[in-house]
């Protein structure tokens, strides 16, 4: 399993298209990959759960994921939260 705590740097934060991009990236990976944020936990592949988190600009998150691919899921999707993905 790897984890990262994550300082969300996307202009406008995961909402949206900024989500919906973020999960469609999620999807491509083989690994289990979750997002965690004021003590709620949701499946990075889940658009309507990373919605509900209502991360913005500025906040702190953990991602972690387990599989064969985990070390690669949390690199790129890292790098996604720290700009605006679209």
């Amino acid at each position: 399993m790897c984890n990262k705590e994550i300082v969300v740097r996307c202009e406008s934060g995961l909402h949206n298209k900024q989500a919906t991009y973020f999960v469609q990236k999620a999807n491509e990976f083989e690994s289990s990959i979750w997002l965690e944020y004021d003590n709620r936990k949701m499946n990075a592949k889940s658009l309507l759960g990373i919605i509900y988190l209502g991360i913005v600009t500025g906040t702190t998150v953990t991602l972690s994921a387990s599989g064969p691919d985990a070390d690669e899921a949390v690199e790129a999707l890292s790098a996604l939260l720290q700009r605006d993905v679209y």
